[in-house]
């Protein structure tokens, strides 16, 4: 599942990969500019879920 997410990512553009030749094979990747960009605005997303956790949670609570 790992090896299908990260090739997906790389098909679109968000992150490269780097095979070195070593015995055994090691394989780096890397975010693109368009990967970090996405990164950057992914984690303010998950910022602003984290700061208004509680009062989402007492939202739901009140409308039960």
């Amino acid at each position: 599942m790992l090896t299908a997410t990260l090739r997906g990512l790389e098909s679109d553009g968000l992150v490269t990969r780097t095979v070195h030749p070593t015995v055994p094979p090691q394989v780096e990747y890397a975010l693109t500019d368009a990967g970090r960009k996405l990164f950057g605005i992914v984690h303010g997303v998950v910022r602003w879920a984290d700061e208004h956790h509680a009062a989402r949670a007492a939202h739901r609570t009140a409308d039960d």
